[in-house]
C-alpha cells in the first residue's frame, strides 16, 4: 500500500482497510482519524500535508494498523457490553418461555413504548424545520437556519443511534459522522449538507417515526394490557364476580373458577407471545434505523 500523500488518501485508505466491518464502525474510525488529521494540520502549519501525513504514519499508525487496532477494540467492547449469552433451550416450549431471560426483549419493550413520544417529538421538530426553512429562505436569514436545522437533525440522529444501540443492542454510530464542516465555510457547508443523501435520510427517519411509535405502541401495550387483565382474572373473580358475562361461543353465563383459570393461561401465552412480538420489532427497527441513520460504504465512496 503506497503512503498516502493527503487526508483523502489517509483515509480512503483506511476506508478499503476496514471494508467489510460494521458501518457505524467504519464511520467511527474515519471521524477519528480526519479529526486527528485535521488537527495535527492545524497546529502544525509550517508542515505540508504530505509532511504531516509522514509524521502521523509514524504516531498514530498507517491505515491499514488503523484498521487492525479499530477492529481488535470493536471485538473487545462488544464482548465487554454483550450480556450474558442466554442458555440453548432445545424445547419450543423452553424457547417459547425463554424469550424472559433475553435482556433485549426488555429493552426493545421500553424502547417500543418510548418511541411512540420520541416519534412525535422528532415528527414535530422535523416539519416545524422544514416549514420554517421553507418560509425563511426568501430572507437573508434563510440558508443558516436552514443549515442549522439539518445540523440539528444529524445531532438527534446520534443521539437515536446511541439509544437505538443501548436498547436494541444493534452498533450504531458513535461519532457524527462530517468532522470536516467544522472548517469549512458557509456555502461549504451548505453544499456538503445538501448532496449529503444521507441527510435527508435522518431526515426521513424523523418523520417516519410518528407512525411507527403509533404502531409499537399499540402492538406493545393494547396486547401487553389485555394479557395482564387475563391473567389478573382470577384475582378479579376473587373479589367482584357481579353482573360479569362471559361467552366462549356456546351462550353467554356467569364466569366461574374453571373460566378465570383457562383465562389466567390464555393471557400467560398471550403475554410470551407479546415479549416474542416486541422482539421481533426490535430487530425490525434496528434494521430500519441502521439503513436511514449509518452511512453505507456507497455513500462514502
Amino acid at each position: 500500500m503506497n503512503a498516502p500523500r493527503t487526508i483523502a488518501e489517509y483515509l480512503k485508505q483506511l476506508r478499503d482497510a476496514l471494508r467489510g466491518a460494521d458501518p457505524a464502525l467504519i464511520q467511527d474510525a474515519l471521524y477519528d482519524a480526519e479529526e486527528h488529521l485535521r488537527a495535527e494540520l492545524a497546529e502544525n502549519p509550517q508542515r505540508g500535508e504530505a509532511e504531516m501525513l509522514a509524521h502521523v504514519v509514524g504516531t498514530y499508525g498507517a491505515p491499514d494498523e488503523v484498521a487492525d487496532l479499530y477492529r481488535d477494540q470493536e471485538i473487545k467492547i462488544q464482548r465487554a457490553l454483550r450480556p450474558p449469552p442466554m442458555p440453548k433451550r432445545r424445547s419450543a416450549m423452553g424457547r417459547f418461555f425463554g424469550v424472559a431471560a433475553d435482556s433485549h426483549t426488555w429493552g426493545a419493550m421500553f424502547y417500543m413504548v418510548l418511541a411512540l413520544a420520541s416519534g412525535i417529538f422528532y415528527f414535530t421538530w422535523a416539519v416545524t424545520g422544514i416549514s420554517l426553512s421553507l418560509g425563511l429562505l426568501v430572507l437573508i436569514i434563510g440558508i443558516p437556519f436552514v443549515v442549522l436545522f439539518l445540523s440539528t437533525v444529524r445531532a438527534l440522529s446520534l443521539l437515536e443511534g446511541r439509544i437505538v444501540e443501548t436498547m436494541l443492542g444493534v452498533r450504531m454510530p458513535r461519532r457524527p459522522p462530517y468532522p470536516k464542516l467544522a472548517g469549512m465555510s458557509l456555502w461549504q457547508r451548505v453544499g456538503a449538507i445538501f448532496t449529503d443523501g444521507r441527510t435527508w435520510t435522518m431526515l426521513f427517519y424523523m418523520i417516519l417515526m410518528l407512525p411507527l411509535g403509533i404502531l409499537y405502541f399499540v402492538f406493545t401495550v393494547v396486547p401487553m394490557i389485555v394479557s395482564l387483565a387475563f391473567i389478573a382474572s382470577p384475582i378479579g373473580l376473587a373479589f367482584n364476580n357481579d353482573n360479569l358475562l362471559i361467552n366462549w361461543g356456546f351462550g353467554s353465563h356467569e364466569p366461574g373458577w374453571g373460566d378465570a383459570i383457562v383465562l389466567c393461561i390464555i393471557g400467560i401465552f398471550l403475554l410470551f407471545a407479546t415479549l416474542h412480538l416486541v422482539r421481533a420489532l426490535g430487530k425490525l427497527h434496528g434494521a430500519i434505523a441502521k439503513g436511514l441513520l449509518v452511512r453505507s460504504d456507497d455513500q462514502r465512496a
